[in-house]
C-alpha cells in the first residue's frame, strides 16, 4: 500500500503535516486525534474547535490567521465538508447565486433565453470565486434580489413542494416495497406449509395402504391446483395494486434600475371564477315595474285574514308577482313590426309557390315521378 500510494504521487501522511496542524495554536491532530477543525464562510480559514472557543467567545473578533482581518462571529463556524477549502467556497457561492436566481426552464419562453439566464449566473458565481469585480458584481446580485423578491419567495415554496412530494412518493415506494416483501414472504412460508401438509397426507394414505398418491388422486390434485390458482391470483392482485399507487396522482448591467432578465413569460393571473348560475346569465328581476311586499285593497285584507284561504298555505304575494306579470306583459311588444314580419313572410311563401308553379310547367305539365 506504502508503494503504490508513492507511486500515485501522495506520499504517506507524516506527523506535522500542514492539514493536520491549527494556524493559529499550530496544535496537531497526531497529538490529540480528537481534534476538529471548524471554517468560517467569511474567509474559509480553517482553526481548530479550541481556538474559536477562547477568541470568539466573547463575541466578534478578527481572524487570528495573519494577512486576514475579517471579523467573524461563533455562530457562523461549521465543520468542513470538504476536504479542499476552495470546493467548500466554491459550493457556498453557488448555493447563494441559486437562491437569487432559482427560476426553472419552464419559466422562459425559449430554450435560449433560459441559457443566457445560466450563462448570466456563470458569470456571477465566476467572479465572485475569483474576485473579478466583486463590488458591481454584489451590487448586480442585490439589485436582482431586491427587483424580484416575490418571485423569488414563490419559486422557493414551489421548490419546497416539489421536495416534499417527491420525498412522500419515495417514501410511499419503500413502504409499498415492503408491503410487497412481507407478502411475498407470508405467501412463500403458507406455501411451504401446505406442501408440508401435503405431504404429511401422502404419508399418512400410505401407512392406511392406499396405493394412490396426489400425483395420482384426481381430487387432491384438484384441490393442489386450487390452491395454487388462489396464490397466483392474490399475486397478481398485489402487483396490479402497486402498479396503481405508483402511477402519478397527480414545469445586464450593474444598476438596480436596469438589470433584468431577458425572455421571461408574462404571468398571467387566473381570472377570477364568477359563482355558479343555473339560468346562465339570465336575469328575472323586472324591468318596467317594482314589485311591492304589501298593497292595500279590500280583497287582499280579506284574504290575508281569511281562514278558509291562508289554511293552505296561500301566499299573497305569489298573487302580486302573477298580477304584475299579467299587466305588464305586453308592453315589450310592437304590434306593428310583427305584422310587417309576418307580411314579409307571406311574401316569401308566395315566391317560392310560384317558383314551384313555373318549374312545373317548364316540364310540360308531366309528372316528374
Amino acid at each position: 500500500m506504502l508503494k503504490a500510494s508513492q507511486r500515485n504521487g501522495a506520499g504517506p501522511r507524516q506527523p506535522g503535516d500542514n492539514d493536520d496542524i491549527c494556524p493559529v495554536c499550530k496544535s496537531s491532530r497526531y497529538l490529540n486525534p480528537n481534534m476538529r477543525f471548524l471554517v468560517n464562510p467569511e474567509c474559509y480559514h480553517k482553526m481548530c474547535e479550541s481556538c474559536v472557543d477562547r477568541i470568539f467567545s466573547t463575541g466578534p473578533a478578527p481572524c487570528p490567521v495573519a494577512g486576514c482581518a475579517r471579523t467573524l462571529r461563533k455562530q457562523r463556524f461549521r465543520k468542513q465538508t470538504f476536504e479542499d477549502l476552495k470546493i467548500e467556497r466554491e459550493v457556498d457561492v453557488r448555493r447563494r447565486v441559486a437562491q437569487v436566481f432559482n427560476k426553472q426552464e419552464s419559466d422562459f419562453e425559449t430554450l435560449r433565453a433560459y441559457n443566457n439566464h445560466l450563462e448570466e449566473m456563470e458569470v456571477i458565481t465566476f467572479n465572485l470565486l475569483e474576485g473579478i469585480d466583486v463590488p458591481a458584481t454584489e451590487r448586480k446580485l442585490a439589485a436582482y434580489a431586491s427587483q424580484n423578491a416575490a418571485s423569488i419567495s414563490q419559486n422557493d415554496a414551489k421548490a419546497k413542494r416539489d421536495r416534499n412530494t417527491q420525498n412522500a412518493t419515495t417514501a410511499a415506494q419503500k413502504e409499498q416495497a415492503l408491503l410487497n416483501r412481507s407478502a411475498a414472504n407470508r405467501s412463500d412460508i403458507s406455501s411451504l406449509a401446505e406442501r408440508e401438509e401435503s405431504h404429511r397426507e401422502s404419508l399418512d394414505a400410505l401407512s392406511k395402504a392406499q396405493v394412490s398418491t396426489p400425483q395420482d388422486d384426481p381430487a387432491a390434485q384438484k384441490v393442489v391446483l386450487k390452491k395454487s390458482t388462489a396464490r397466483r391470483t392474490a399475486a397478481e392482485k398485489a402487483r396490479d395494486k402497486q402498479r396503481s399507487q405508483q402511477q402519478p396522482a397527480d414545469s445586464r448591467s450593474s444598476d438596480a434600475e436596469t438589470f433584468r432578465i431577458e425572455g421571461l413569460k408574462t404571468v398571467v393571473e387566473a381570472p377570477v371564477e364568477k359563482p355558479y348560475d343555473p339560468f346562465g346569465g339570465i336575469s328575472f328581476t323586472p324591468s318596467y315595474y317594482t314589485l311591492q311586499a304589501h298593497y292595500e285593497h279590500p280583497w287582499l285584507e280579506k284574504a290575508r285574514t281569511e281562514a278558509s284561504i291562508v289554511a293552505g298555505g296561500y301566499d299573497l304575494r305569489e298573487y302580486y308577482q302573477r298580477t304584475m306579470v299579467e299587466a305588464f306583459a305586453g308592453l315589450g311588444c310592437f304590434i306593428e313590426e310583427e305584422m310587417g314580419n309576418k307580411e314579409q313572410g307571406d311574401g316569401n311563401k308566395m315566391v317560392a309557390t310560384e317558383g314551384a308553379a313555373m318549374a312545373a310547367g317548364g316540364n310540360g305539365g308531366e309528372d316528374i315521378l
